[in-house]
């Protein structure tokens, strides 16, 4: 069966740092882009940032680019986010998502984790 878990959120002080994982299983975890998506409260899904299948290829949306870094460790079906300098705009549900090519369009996106909650706060 295909899962996709999200976990490493949580609260965390503004200028502070979090690193999210994505651990994928029942699939060909290779074939398959993953990316990133948040949703605040009363705010739509947003795309936060997508890693190729091999790794080699990455993008960010501007509102985080310089500060989070999207990786992959195909060994270990897993995808990490490491967040830094996060500020309360960055408070937000975290998915993560699968499709074979990245897109920022959430629609067109296979596979969904359940999420895990980033908050930025003093």
């Amino acid at each position: 069966q295909l899962q996709l878990v999200e976990s490493g959120g949580g609260l965390v002080q503004p200028g502070g740092s979090l690193r999210l994982s994505c651990a994928a299983s029942g699939f060909t975890w290779e074939d398959y882009a993953i990316g990133w998506f948040r949703q605040a409260p009363g705010k739509e899904r947003e795309g936060v940032s997508c890693i190729s299948s091999s790794g080699r290829s990455t993008n960010y949306a501007d509102s985080v680019k310089g500060r989070f870094t999207i990786s992959r460790d195909n060994a270990k079906n897993t995808v990490f986010l490491q967040m830094n300098s996060l500020n309360p705009e960055d408070t937000a549900a975290y998915y993560c998502a699968a499709r074979l090519s990245c897109s920022a369009y959430v629609y067109e996106y296979d596979y969904w984790g359940q999420g895990t909650q980033v908050t930025v706060s003093s």
